[in-house]
């Protein structure tokens, strides 16, 4: 029955070639460095997770964006947890992605025919980044408030679009009402829906191309540690 169930299936699905694809394929001798991928991958899931939950709470208005904050943390089951973890995890999800680049960049990831990976790669940097940024004014608190007053000053200095993109980001020539929204909406809905675009080209790369071993001098003295163990 079960075996009738599952061919059902994978003739409508081809379970058989997603497990070929994904899981049975060859890959090259690794080291805990390849980790940093699936660290990345999977702190954006608990990002991910914990934002939906505190979406529920927050309210995006400077008249009640910082007592909703203070509601999540005090009263809410949980919710100081939550709110603590997404708080972290954004700090740990651009460290992680930083060193993940780092070392694709020192295994010479970003070579034939990989250029593409590291390119998406490169603009997911880019988004983890703006995550960050339009997240951080989000509790409308004094601190969030200035930081986003001189974040939102620098792409000023740009010759021509510098004074648009300023005016652009803040809605207006000063922080306020529309500047929350602004943010909020795309900390919610423009920038994860670029997280997933680029992590599912990312993502297609990887199987489609593979995984980069590991250079010649690095394999060597991999094998030198094992031998010594």
């Amino acid at each position: 029955m079960v075996g009738l169930v599952f061919n059902w299936l994978d003739d409508r699905l081809g379970i058989r070639d997603l497990d070929a694809a994904l899981v049975s394929r060859n890959v090259p001798k690794l080291n805990w460095w390849y980790t940093l991928g699936f660290a990345a991958l999977f702190t954006f899931i608990i990002m991910s997770v914990s934002g939906m939950f505190l979406a529920v709470y927050y309210a995006p208005t400077p008249d009640h964006a910082w007592m909703s904050i203070k509601f999540i943390t005090q009263q809410v089951t949980f919710g100081k947890w939550v709110r603590g973890l997404h708080h972290y995890g954004a700090s740990m999800m651009v460290i992680i992605v930083v060193m993940h680049m780092l070392q694709v960049f020192f295994y010479g990831a970003y070579k034939y025919p990989r250029e593409l990976t590291w390119i998406s790669g490169v603009a997911l940097l880019g988004v983890v980044m703006g995550l960050g940024f339009t997240g951080y004014l989000l509790p409308w608190d004094q601190k969030a408030y200035w930081a986003t007053v001189v974040g939102t000053q620098v792409p000023e200095v740009l010759p021509i679009v510098g004074p648009i993109s300023k005016v652009a980001l803040r809605g207006g020539e000063s922080l306020g009402a529309l500047t929350l929204t602004r943010f909020y909406a795309i900390h919610m809905l423009m920038l994860p829906a670029l997280m997933l675009v680029f992590l599912g080209l990312h993502m297609y790369l990887i199987v489609r191309i593979g995984i980069t071993p590991l250079p010649e001098k690095l394999d060597e003295a991999y094998d030198r540690v094992k031998a010594g163990n």
